[in-house]
């Protein structure tokens, strides 16, 4: 289910800022992003939420007491409304990258963030943000070394920013 919301949509909806990492085993990681969160999330309300709602019905959002989160997914499905933040005036663009840990440290992240960095740019996009959980120091590590600032701490996490204004 994770990958029918962070991964899924994202191509389908602009398959030009999609990219896949495959080393020599096969699929090692991805980056998906969109120029323009409020016009991708009323994508996915009208094109890929429906199919969702359909699939996993409201009222399988019970939670199971047994550390399966897919209930708060089914809810937040259903429960899709558009971002209000001030922060995507500037920052319109979101993205969600995944390298399994044979990929990691060796630069792909790093490589992977400059294509799709490039690729916004070519579009004129002046900003990017993305969210990091507060559970991964080592990402937000990274993206700070990538030149992300913290605009947003809260207990859950952070939402970091990156001006791509030449």
């Amino acid at each position: 289910m994770l990958g029918q919301i962070f991964a899924g949509p994202y191509p389908a909806a602009d398959p030009d800022l999609a990219f896949v990492l495959i080393d020599s085993q096969g699929l090692a990681g991805y980056i998906v992003a969109t120029a323009d969160t409020n016009a991708f999330e009323q994508w996915c309300e009208e094109n890929w939420w429906p199919a969702l709602r359909e699939q996993y019905p409201a009222s399988m959002a019970i939670d199971t007491v047994d550390g399966n989160q897919d209930w708060r997914r089914i809810q937040a499905i259903h429960a899709a409304s558009p971002t209000q933040d001030e922060l995507l005036k500037d920052y319109p663009a979101h993205l969600h990258i995944n390298l399994i840990p044979r990929a990691q440290g060796a630069g792909a992240g790093r490589a992977l963030i400059q294509i799709m960095i490039a690729a916004l740019r070519q579009r004129g996009v002046t900003g990017l943000h993305l969210g990091v959980g507060s559970g991964n120091p080592d990402a937000r590590k990274f993206y700070l070394a990538m030149g992300f600032r913290e605009a947003r701490v809260r207990d859950g996490g952070s939402t970091m920013v990156l001006t791509l204004r030449t």
